[in-house]
């Protein structure tokens, strides 16, 4: 049994847009499939739409929600669960997720994700990647076809690269604007990220591969030769099967991870 919440006007500041439509929520629970066993977490939990349905098929949760006036409501709203229902007052961007496993078991993570950090609350999620199961969020279409773009789409780029490094990408649904209150002026979509056990190409410095990747594309229209001469000549990308006259949206993950790898052996060689 739950009680009927207060109510709450959504905050633009937090971006806030609260999911009412249920067939949409039951689409979603559906795509996530939470079980008893599960050591599930939602970030940003709103008034409580999917967590009402994540409790009712796992019976327990950690929520983490930076708006104050919401825990509270939702505290309320859950009482019946007791302990099982725990609300974290705390800003997403700063937490450690590692706290939340529970028997060593990895996270299964949950959210409506704020259009305004959505992408910086991926890149931080995914520096806890060895800590999570599988990711399942609600963000803007064109955030997920980023994301999801693979070489030679207009999309692909310095987020779709890094996400797809560390994590299986799939795009499932979209979500029209009025599935949300209020609705946003744009669509959303539901988008899996699952975080590859063993990498499957793997860089001996993740920094300097986000440094190669940001690099690459500080100017999309121009080629490699040009984009990446700070760091390396077009012999030395030939040197490893690249051609320098490709755009930065043509390379595949494996191709910038080589490039990575190389830089950061040459840097080993002139330290010694």
């Amino acid at each position: 049994m739950t009680k009927k919440p207060v109510a709450h006007k959504a905050r633009k500041r937090f971006g806030q847009n609260f999911l009412h439509d249920h067939g949409i929520i039951r689409r979603i629970i559906r795509s996530i499939a939470p079980h008893e066993s599960d050591c599930m977490v939602e970030i940003g939990p709103g008034l409580g739409a999917l967590t009402e349905e994540i409790l009712a098929e796992a019976g327990e949760l950690d929520a983490i929600e930076l708006d104050r006036d919401l825990p509270p409501i939702l505290r309320t709203k859950f009482f019946s669960y007791g302990d099982k229902f725990r609300v974290h007052e705390a800003d997403a961007m700063k937490f450690d997720f590692s706290v939340l496993r529970r028997d060593d078991k990895q996270l299964r993570v949950v959210g409506n994700l704020p259009y305004n950090i959505s992408t910086q609350l991926i890149f931080h999620l995914l520096s806890h990647a060895e800590n999570i199961q599988d990711m399942h969020f609600m963000l803007q279409k064109e955030v997920v076809d980023r994301m999801a773009a693979g070489p030679g789409e207009n999309n692909y780029g310095r987020l779709g690269i890094m996400t797809q490094y560390y994590c299986q990408v799939e795009s499932l649904f979209v979500v029209p604007p009025g599935a949300f209150n209020p609705a946003p002026k744009v669509d959303s979509a539901i988008i899996r990220l699952t975080p590859y056990k063993e990498l499957p190409f793997v860089a001996k410095d993740v920094k300097q591969l986000e440094t190669v990747v940001r690099t690459a594309f500080n100017m999309r229209r121009k080629t490699l030769r040009n984009n990446l001469k700070p760091l390396l000549s077009a012999e030395e990308l030939e040197q490893l099967n690249i051609d320098p006259s490709l755009r930065p949206e043509k390379l595949p993950v494996a191709s910038f991870v080589a490039i990575s790898n190389y830089l950061t052996e040459k840097k080993a060689d002139n330290d010694e």
